[in-house]
């Protein structure tokens, strides 16, 4: 899959680039497209494939994951679609990755195969614990997407960033809402994720830096995931408050990064107690952002 693009696949990617040099060959990713995929996703396929384009491989083969591929055995996929299709001379895979119907074979397996149809079969380690030594402990185990929806489940975005090599980011478009930021001082843009299957990050308040659409400059600010408890909500909304921003933005994609988290949503006596620990949210996000002059 590839989600989320984190350090363990860029270590995993380089291994085979520098293999398909040493051969004279075309490095290539191999990834699945899974549209109807129930589980959250850290990276829709739009962005893991801009992810993957900022890398050194040659070329990225999307795979529709069709029923016909699901019930592949590993035998007739290396011999169906990486011999026949894709002319595959050398498969690396991870240490610990399993394909073909059920995962029911293993790497020895995929040796014996590639012997046969003349495809050399590579496992590649471990990615090492200095890519993340914050997360090397016996606790997270292996770096992996699991452990990145985990950490982000649980609110670490910070941490989650380590593992991927960047903030975490949704992208979503701005709806209208029902305006209680702005009656409170702190106008908010209402975000529909553009990919409903991607993962969001526990219910709380963070501080974010935000690129608009058609903008290639970043904006901080700070935003709230969750129910509106003080306000009695009954649906999951995500509001961001951007720091010196006063222009429309409805119906505009915005880019959010995660950077820290600040708080666990909470409920407030009074609207007057809300507005306060607002006004200490955006010191608080200030600093988790560096950010020096803005009021």
């Amino acid at each position: 899959m590839f989600d989320g693009l984190h350090k363990g696949h860029q270590f995993v990617l380089q291994q085979v680039v520098e293999c398909a040099r040493k051969r004279g060959l075309q490095s290539m990713a191999i990834t699945f497209d899974h549209t109807n995929r129930r589980a959250p996703v850290l990276t829709p396929l739009d962005e893991k494939l801009i992810l993957l384009s900022k890398t050194s491989i040659d070329r990225v083969e999307v795979l529709p994951f069709t029923p016909e591929l699901r019930q592949m055995t590993a035998q007739q996929f290396m011999h169906q679609v990486l011999q026949e299709r894709l002319n595959v001379k050398v498969l690396l895979t991870g240490y610990d990755n399993r394909f073909g119907h059920n995962r029911e074979e293993g790497f020895d397996d995929y040796v014996r195969y590639g012997q046969a149809l003349g495809i050399e079969v590579i496992s590649l380690p471990p990615a090492p614990p200095s890519l993340a030594p914050r997360l090397a402990s016996p606790s997270t185990h292996t770096l992996s997407s699991s452990l990145i929806r985990k950490l982000l489940q649980e609110g670490r975005v910070s941490e989650a960033a380590e593992g991927l090599g960047y903030p975490y980011t949704i992208m979503g478009r701005v709806a209208h809402g029902e305006h209680i930021g702005t009656r409170l001082g702190f106008p908010t843009a209402n975000i529909v994720p553009a990919d409903a299957q991607q993962l969001i990050p526990a219910p709380g308040v963070y501080a974010v830096k935000v690129r608009l659409e058609n903008s290639v400059e970043q904006k901080h600010g700070m935003m709230n995931i969750g129910h509106r408890p003080t306000f009695d909500g009954q649906r999951q909304t995500l509001e961001v408050n951007i720091f010196q921003l006063h222009e429309n933005l409805y119906d505009q994609l915005l880019l959010v990064a995660f950077v820290e988290r600040l708080r666990d949503e909470q409920r407030f006596d009074d609207v007057e107690a809300l507005k306060q620990q607002l006004q200490r949210d955006v010191i608080a996000a200030k600093e988790a952002l560096k950010v020096e002059g803005e009021k």
